[in-house]
């Protein structure tokens, strides 16, 4: 898996998950201290395909998450517990994860991640709603 990273300050939180995403793929950090830039670069780099999926951390999670959606093709979600992380995947088909990194604890960061990167396919229930998202202004 080819995973897009990144975060606009580093502590012990963005250090777990960058850790985590080490072991499970490729990597490509984008290095910048700007939220704005970093959102939407992790957004490019998911659309032009040099990453499936993409993961961004800056304070709150929202400033990355919104800087994100705003690259076409982009479904940015935030979450700060495993089950609204697979529910992102599955239910929305996010292909970006955005997490605040002053608000989880290391351990929590980890589990959310890995319910987001664990969920590979969206519910076929849903098929016909994901699509209808691609269709929206």
């Amino acid at each position: 898996m080819r995973i897009a990273f990144g975060s606009d300050d580093e502590n012990e939180t963005t250090r777990a998950v960058l850790a985590e995403l080490r072991e499970r793929g490729e990597v490509e950090v984008v290095d910048t201290d700007s939220w704005l830039d970093l959102g939407a670069g992790i957004g490019r780099a998911v659309v032009e395909g040099r990453a499936d999926v993409g993961v961004v951390m800056c304070w709150t999670g929202t400033g990355t998450a919104i800087a994100a959606n705003k690259v076409p093709g982009v479904r940015a979600a935030l979450a700060w517990e495993p089950w609204i992380a697979r529910g992102a995947r599955l239910w929305n088909d996010a292909n970006v994860l955005a997490m605040s990194l002053k608000r989880l604890a290391p351990d929590v960061a980890v589990e959310v991640t890995r319910a987001f990167l664990d969920e590979a396919t969206p519910d076929p229930d849903e098929a016909d709603a994901i699509r209808r998202l691609d269709e929206l202004p």
